[in-house]
């Protein structure tokens, strides 16, 4: 019997009159999961009330991952405003019509795939484990420069495994038959049964635990592990070694976004190139110094030759080199020239002295905050595809 029904044969006004034509009876009520209005209608629900016009993009609600993405989202100048931070809903006040939704990681992509939420950030070993592949789900952004880690197998140091090195001489030992399988603890019920049966391991038992899996081995409940990693350190601590082989795969932050949304949901893709356009350009910024100096030449031609002779100062397309203008004994002169270029953090020191060497002086450098390429390459693979 329908919530209607059983309300109509309850209600002692109507219980006569159940089985007569009535009226059509709306009700509207409020999801607590989704936050939106559905209609029922003698006791069916009605989809088309679930449609909404405003953007949803779902970010981490705790951790590290929470505290990074907002961080990224700041430096881009997209910062998130929540009235109270017990609030799951915020709004990011440059984009307009974007809901901000904190949900936990495996949520926002369960999120992405029941069409409650368009947009996500998420690591790339959540996606993966409840993504399951969906083609429904498409990375927008695969690296976002948080997150870091790896998604490891991990064995014991000492006993049986004390010389096995490499997942093929896992999967090689006499010892695992049907009676005595491996046993693996993992929270990665999807990504650690398909790598170890990939890798020929046939006879494998998985469990789940809650808090640090590394006790596992020494406890006697689990044979190896499958978790994350992130320095090693915790595994050495516990006697624990990743083997060769045995990286499921690489993490980090990543964008990702439902295909059907993108096709179908208007203004989304618009919101989407804006995001994506922000984040490679300050991403490619980050890695990269504005290096100014004068330098004295008789000519642009001369002062440019003497500068690309020196591998580390070609800077993105080529040095900008332009004059300038002094006065000596009340004469304009054009003596020395200015040079600016863009270097890579790591080889900025290296730069600076080659810089010197050829005539560089007054040497300034400053941080970058953006890098806006003509068009952003990973907005042309988005567009492909979707088939646009």
């Amino acid at each position: 019997m329908s919530f209607m029904q059983t309300f109509l044969h309850q209600c002692p006004l109507v219980s006569g009159a159940f089985n007569q034509s009535l009226p059509p009876v709306k009700l509207t009520v409020k999801c607590c999961s989704a936050m939106f209005p559905a209609t029922v209608v003698n006791g069916s629900v009605d989809r088309k009330s679930n449609e909404r016009s405003e953007i949803r993009l779902g970010l981490p609600s705790k951790g590290r991952m929470a505290s990074d993405t907002l961080d990224l989202l700041k430096d881009c100048q997209l910062s998130v405003r929540q009235t109270n931070p017990r609030q799951y809903v915020a709004e990011i006040p440059q984009i307009a019509n974007l809901e901000v939704w904190f949900q936990r990681p495996k949520d926002i992509v369960r999120k992405l795939l029941s069409g409650d939420l368009d947009l996500g950030i998420v690591g790339l070993d959540t996606f993966s484990e409840y993504g399951q592949g969906n083609e429904d789900l498409i990375i927008v952004h695969d690296a976002l420069a948080f997150g870091d880690c790896r998604l490891s197998l991990a064995i014991p140091k000492y006993g049986v495994f004390e010389n096995i090195n490499s997942v093929k001489e896992l999967a090689q030992m006499p010892l695992w038959t049907a009676e005595r399988p491996l046993r693996v603890a993992t929270g990665f019920t999807y990504l650690g049964p398909k790598f170890l049966k990939e890798n020929g391991l046939q006879h494998v038992t998985f469990s789940t635990a809650d808090g640090a899996l590394e006790a596992a081995p020494a406890m006697g409940i689990a044979d190896a592990i499958v978790d994350l990693v992130s320095s090693g350190t915790t595994l050495k601590e516990n006697n624990l070694k990743e083997i060769e082989g045995g990286v499921l795969l690489e993490s980090q932050g990543i964008m990702v976004a439902s295909k059907k949304s993108l096709m179908q949901r208007k203004g989304l893709l618009d919101i989407t190139h804006e995001i994506l356009e922000r984040f490679e350009a300050h991403l490619k910024a980050l890695d990269q110094f504005t290096v100014v100096a004068n330098m004295r030449g008789t000519n642009i031609d001369e002062v440019s030759e003497r500068i690309l002779s020196q591998p580390s100062l070609s800077g993105l397309q080529g040095p900008t080199i332009s004059p300038v203008f002094r006065k000596v004994d009340g004469v304009v002169t054009q003596d020395y020239y200015a040079i600016v270029i863009c270097v890579p953090k790591k080889k900025l020191y290296k730069s600076v002295q080659q810089l010197r060497s050829i005539g560089g002086s007054g040497v300034l450098v400053s941080p970058l905050t953006y890098i806006f390429n003509e068009e952003t390459p990973r907005w042309n693979e988005l567009l492909s595809k979707l088939g646009l």
